[in-house]
């Protein structure tokens, strides 16, 4: 995608989370903090999928493209936000802003239709187990990962294009941590409704879509669990669904509230702490509520430090 420049501005600044000097050094060592474990929970689930037999299944599939998903649009959006706690202005180019905007909206669409892809293995594995094999077959599996990373391409390209037709005439100061869709609305000297229309349609599609797929399927999965007769099988069931619901709420409901509220409703303070749940919260969450909770997942690592330490 050719990006072409019809504004004034060259380049603009990022004001970041907060300009009180005090908070500056705890929330640099706080938000570092939080990435290196983006960094380190999922690169450390994308190796033990990735080297343990036992986890080629549909699930692990969709849950290393997750978290392959995850670890990109963190390491897209934490790093120059980790920028803005150290330096006193924290400058971006035109061309490097819309360059930013896109592939954040590649990875977070692609999550959205991750997730959902996710819902529905589970939906079928618990209500339909006979059906399973050929339901999710790899084939099957195949096309849901290609569904969703197309689906992402191609609305970001839309998102993308639709800032690339406004002009910036003088104001270059973006009220968040990384070039976003409605903070560079904001600096518009044209209008924006075209933009304010598109971003309704889109990503409510986008949005809207994807949470009535997951929350069906789940209103089927937990009408499944209420037949479980042993209790002990029920509440482990209930424990897993609870903590795949909570992840998804807070995802989804984050960006519903970035992206779905009027635009004259609250302020674009509360939608960067809004926005920190789906870039930073959210990312970090998934292994520990996806996988590192997993009794599959922590055999596959006693598995892969055992043959480290033999072969050492």
């Amino acid at each position: 995608m050719a990006i072409e420049n019809n504004s004034l501005v060259t380049e603009f600044i990022l004001l970041g989370l907060t300009d009180q000097p005090e908070l500056q050094i705890p929330l640099f060592i706080l938000f570092l903090a939080m990435y290196l474990i983006i960094v380190l929970g999922n690169v450390t689930l994308i190796i033990l999928i990735t080297l343990n037999s036992h986890l080629h299944t549909p699930m692990y599939f969709f849950l290393f493209n997750l978290s392959c998903i995850d670890l990109c649009y963190s390491s897209v959006v934490t790093p120059k936000m980790l920028m803005n706690f150290v330096m006193k202005k924290n400058f971006i180019s035109y061309t490097g802003c819309m360059t930013q905007l896109y592939f954040f909206c590649l990875f977070v669409i692609s999550e959205w239709y991750v997730l959902t892809s996710m819902a529905y293995d589970r939906y079928v594995a618990i209500c339909n187990p006979l059906l399973y094999n050929n339901a999710m077959s790899i084939k099957v599996c195949c096309y849901l990962m290609l569904g969703s990373y197309l689906t992402g391409f191609c609305d970001a390209m839309i998102h993308t294009g639709c800032i690339l037709r406004l002009t910036f005439c003088d104001k270059n100061t973006i009220n968040h941590y990384f070039c976003d869709l409605l903070p560079l609305m904001q600096l518009s000297c044209t209008s924006t409704y075209v933009n304010e229309t598109e971003i309704f349609i889109v990503a409510g599609k986008d949005i809207i879509a994807p949470t009535v797929i997951i929350f069906i399927s789940y209103g089927f999965i937990l009408s499944s669990i209420l037949q479980i007769r042993s209790t002990e099988g029920r509440s482990k069931a209930f424990s897993t669904c609870s903590s795949h619901i909570i992840a998804v709420s807070l995802f989804f409901g984050s960006c519903s509230f970035m992206y779905l509220k009027p635009s004259s409703a609250g302020s674009m303070d509360e939608g960067k702490i809004s926005s920190i749940f789906y870039t930073i919260v959210v990312p970090m969450l998934n292994p520990l509520i996806y996988s590192l909770r997993n009794k599959d997942v922590k055999v596959a690592l006693r598995k892969t430090l055992g043959k480290r330490e033999v072969s050492v």
